[in-house]
């Protein structure tokens, strides 16, 4: 699984003109499934977000998590984070899940994410969205994951 973590001040997932996910200071969170990605995977995901310590405690070291600072989570699905450059100018999206797949695994992410935390939004799985997001820091982070 691919995600990229934006610490963010404020975010919000706009669709056709109406607002359907937004946080204050949070965690965005884009997410891509791969063709072997797995629901197990999906879950140790949702673990790694929790417990990533990128928001900064007294001292201004960043020794803090998400709950830490009472921040909320919103999951966006992008599948473009799989894209294949290396061939010229136009992306491969191949290493990305199939629509189905992608669906179910961004599905289980969210439902871990809401298991386990009490703010959670997220964004529309295929819609074409809108994300607005004031970066803290600014702070961002790859993360890849594999079975």
């Amino acid at each position: 699984m691919l995600a990229l973590v934006q610490r963010v001040t404020e975010a919000r997932v706009d669709i056709a003109g109406a607002t359907v996910g937004t946080i204050g200071r949070g965690l965005l969170v884009l997410v891509c499934a791969e063709p072997g990605d797995t629901e197990a995977l999906a879950d140790k995901l949702v673990a790694k977000l929790l417990k990533l310590r990128i928001f900064s405690d007294a001292a201004g070291k960043m020794n803090l998590d998400v709950a830490g600072v009472a921040g909320g989570l919103l999951i966006v699905s992008q599948f473009t984070l799989a894209a294949d450059t290396r061939g010229g100018n136009r992306p491969s999206f191949t290493g990305a899940a199939p629509a189905e797949l992608g669906r179910r695994l961004y599905e289980r992410v969210v439902a871990s994410a809401r298991a386990s935390h009490p703010v959670v939004a997220t964004g529309e799985f295929g819609a074409d969205m809108q994300v607005v997001l004031v970066n803290d820091g600014p702070v961002t982070i790859p993360i890849t994951l594999r079975n």
